[in-house]
């Protein structure tokens, strides 16, 4: 019982960290990035619990944070669209099988 319940929170993070870098590359309001309220406010989720994953996020180099006039901009970083293309791919291949990834 407790897998499956690991595997739907995993699950639900990978979404959500696809959600963030979907979002900072398509969808941000000006070429600095995205803020942070921003941010929540399309995926959708906490602050503290967006806080966390932005975090590492740019620890990873997935994302670039940028300060712009006192506030924290995001950007996708070249790993970040890599990364992305991988998980849509791998997305794409999982739906074929009928899983949820």
């Amino acid at each position: 019982m407790r897998n499956s319940h690991n595997m739907s929170s995993y699950r639900t993070h990978m979404q959500i960290i696809g959600d963030i870098l979907l979002t900072t590359r398509d969808n941000t309001p000006d070429e600095q990035g995205a803020s942070i309220t921003y941010l929540i406010r399309k995926a959708n989720i906490s602050h503290g619990r967006i806080s966390k994953i932005l975090n590492n996020l740019v620890a990873q180099g997935l994302l670039e944070q940028s300060n712009s006039s006192g506030a924290c901009k995001y950007k996708i970083s070249h790993v970040g669209r890599e990364f992305l293309q991988a998980y849509n791919t791998f997305n794409k291949f999982a739906d074929g099988y009928g899983l949820t990834i």
